[in-house]
């Protein structure tokens, strides 16, 4: 007896059936399409934010889903579940580095995803001027926008310590320019690249230096050039004004320079310098002791170290200023005296 083998299905019912599921799969792939399209559309868009600029930092270690909820709480107004899908869907989510960053309005979701995988962190900056003094910049630093003061409680010598100079003073070690930071970086980072810059300028001027030099180190350099940085008014007079200097070491004559004592002074220097300041000894009053003080007494810039290291050719001893910010130079005391009465001791007329 012949059995016959019947189809599970008529053929007319796996037509019906195989055209619905044709036409269902092709509705389920537009409407990805349609999904994929709208969202490409939304992390182009510019985000919704609650200030012209808004703010996050990025703590190591954290999670693509919690970098979302962070900038949703810092102000950027979306669902901190779509940012964390858009994360997601990029592929790039694990390459999102930690830092400060920020956003301003008309930045889309996009650009914050490429801000945080590429690093682009914002910036601030502090600045470290020429002639000033090591306490002067730490003041700076204190109050510098997002950066972090660990340094607050610490000495000068514990400072050094840290940076790899120990029982080296701070004073002159740190190079005057402006210095750009990541918010949340630390003051002692800050700290060590004018350290590290200033001894580059140093070495490069110390090999640049005329001879025969009365100098012995580079040390001595920076200790001239923090020197001629607080004697000059004018650019032009450096040079002439380490050259007085260098004259004065070479024949073993007191520099006589007032902001070393003023330096020495410390607190006590109350913005009058008094004939008996220039007869109280300190480390640092070159009245009463010769040759160069202990170490330097402000931050010399680039201008100033060429200066110390290759000072003018000239045969003064003398310099006194002339009240217009420029110095008068003499090469005997006669002249030097005439000088302060003309420049200092006469009474100026009014116009």
């Amino acid at each position: 007896m012949k059995h016959s083998t019947a189809l599970p299905y008529p053929p007319r019912f796996v037509r019906q059936h195989g055209g619905v599921l044709t036409r269902l799969l092709t509705l389920l792939v537009m409407l990805a399409a349609l999904a994929a399209a709208v969202g490409w559309w939304w992390v182009s868009q510019p985000l919704a934010l609650n200030a012209p600029t808004v703010e996050f930092s990025v703590e190591a270690g954290s999670s693509p889903r919690a970098v979302a909820r962070g900038w949703s709480e810092a102000g950027v107004q979306t669902s901190p579940e779509l940012l964390y899908q858009w994360f997601r869907w990029s592929g790039q989510s694990r390459q999102i580095r930690a830092g400060s960053y920020e956003i301003q309005q008309g930045a889309s979701a996009r650009d914050l995803l490429r801000m945080m995988v590429q690093g682009d962190e914002s910036l601030a900056r502090v600045k470290l001027i020429e002639g000033w003094t090591f306490q002067r910049w730490r003041e700076e630093l204190a109050k510098a926008e997002g950066l972090q003061s660990t340094t607050r409680d610490w000495t000068p010598q514990q400072i050094m310590a840290e940076l790899g100079q120990p029982g080296v003073p701070a004073e002159g070690r740190f190079f005057p320019d402006t210095y750009a930071y990541a918010k949340g970086n630390t003051d002692l980072a800050v700290m060590r690249r004018a350290q590290h810059a200033m001894q580059k300028h140093l070495d490069a001027a110390w090999a640049q230096r005329n001879t025969p030099t009365p100098l012995k180190n580079a040390d001595e350099a920076l200790i001239l050039a923090s020197i001629v940085e607080k004697e000059t008014g004018q650019d032009a007079d450096r040079p002439l004004i380490a050259g007085v200097f260098a004259n004065r070491l070479r024949i073993g004559m007191p520099l006589q320079t007032d902001p070393t004592v003023i330096y020495g002074l410390g607190e006590r220097f109350d913005g009058n310098l008094r004939r008996s300041d220039l007869r109280t000894d300190t480390p640092f009053n070159t009245y009463t002791r010769r040759g160069l003080p202990p170490s330097p007494i402000a931050m010399p810039g680039k201008a100033a170290l060429m200066a110390a290291v290759r000072p003018a050719q000239t045969k003064a001893l003398y310099f006194v200023a002339r009240g217009d910010g420029s110095s008068a130079f003499s090469a005997t005391l006669d002249e030097h005296n005439r000088a302060v009465n003309q420049y200092q001791r006469t009474p100026r007329k009014n116009p």
